[in-house]
């Protein structure tokens, strides 16, 4: 169960929520006083009116252009993995990647290969070939460091900041992204360049001081 870390942009797009009141009256319940009716503008034709005029004067196409443009430099440059410094002193340790199922899990034929609070290491199904290389995208001498450690057959380069895309087109190879610090936290990854590569049935995690 290796999971590929692949990075899907959407455009950008524009919505709008609207709801509509039906005017109210007020009635005597017998409380002694005038009582008033209560005069409600119809709230969906006042969210209408206002997007016909922001239409009318170019002020929607120029937020659509705006957060077009927004989704294209995120796609472009993702959020930096938050709370990871550089390497100063090497560390190494393992990673068990062993999880306990919660239903029972089956092949394609129907032959169930782990039960329901079985303990599953899913290095005992599937082995990961490549070595998995976190670093700083913006740190060119790193980023060619990366590249030196074989080819994309033997490794998989994954930034934790920087442009993938712009790398992408550089160096003419699939770049990955760590969306979110999803893999470095899991791994328990604290510093980059890191490395993690399979060791038996368990993941040999290393910070490396890569190309200092």
């Amino acid at each position: 169960m290796r999971q590929e870390l692949l990075t899907f942009f959407g455009a950008a797009g524009l919505a709008f929520a609207f709801s509509g009141h039906a005017p109210a009256l007020a009635k005597d319940l017998g409380v002694m006083g005038a009582t008033f009716p209560l005069v409600e503008q119809d709230l969906f034709a006042v969210i209408s009116a206002k997007l016909h005029r922001m239409q009318e004067s170019g002020q929607m196409d120029k937020i659509n252009r705006d957060l077009a443009a927004h989704a294209a430099e995120k796609a472009r440059r993702p959020n930096p993995v938050g709370g990871l410094g550089r390497t100063q002193d090497e560390r190494s340790w393992f990673y068990d990647p062993s999880i306990v199922v919660d239903k029972d899990i089956a092949d394609q034929k129907g032959n169930v290969f782990a039960h329901a609070g079985q303990r599953v290491n899913p290095l005992g199904l599937v082995n990961l070939r490549q070595k998995l290389i976190f670093i700083d995208g913006d740190n060119a001498k790193d980023f060619q460091w990366a590249l030196d450690q074989g080819s994309e057959v033997q490794t998989k380069i994954i930034l934790v900041k920087g442009a993938p895309i712009d790398l992408m087109k550089a160096s003419d190879r699939r770049i990955y992204f760590d969306q979110n610090g999803y893999l470095t936290h899991k791994f328990g990854i604290e510093n980059v360049p890191a490395v993690v590569k399979q060791e038996g049935d368990k993941l040999l995690v290393r910070e490396v001081k890569g190309a200092s």
